[in-house]
């Protein structure tokens, strides 16, 4: 079965500032939480993303198991959008769309994370009872520490 979560954020900052910071994957160690262990561990990464960009990472969601995440960054659109496509990983499936929006009052940064659970047909029961819970505190957090950076 396929899920998917959204989630908003505004953010009182001009677009161009708030690109640069989630389009470069150094940053993502600052909004992810201290005990998921997360390190990237890709040679020389640039500083910001482009389409094809391979990004391998360790982290630890789980009783502090290290597992390999890959992600492939599959779309680019300037100041306005990426995706990011699990390649190899702990979920059957995972597509993670970041978009940018103008509002008066800022920048709303929204997520869009459609994910297939590991476990196949126990993935269910897992995601009701674990992953759906844990992903929306991770974007707590992610929201927490945003607010915390530009405010």
């Amino acid at each position: 079965m396929i899920y998917q979560i959204k989630r908003n954020l505004l953010i009182k900052s001009d677009v161009k500032t708030i690109w640069d910071f989630a389009s470069n994957p150094q940053n993502l160690k600052k909004i992810t939480p201290d005990y998921m262990n997360f390190k990237i561990t890709s040679p020389e990464l640039n500083s910001q993303i482009y389409e094809g960009m391979i990004i391998e990472y360790t982290v630890s969601p789980m009783m502090k198991i290290p597992l390999t995440w890959v992600t492939e960054i599959t779309h680019v659109h300037e100041h306005k959008s990426f995706i990011d496509e699990q390649r190899f990983g702990p979920y059957r499936m995972w597509h993670h769309e970041h978009i940018l929006k103008r509002e008066k009052k800022g920048v709303v940064m929204e997520d869009i994370v459609t994910y297939v659970p590991p476990f196949g047909i126990i993935g269910k029961f897992v995601n009701s009872i674990y992953l759906k819970k844990k992903l929306h505190q991770i974007f707590d957090y992610r929201e927490k520490k945003m607010n915390q950076i530009f405010s």
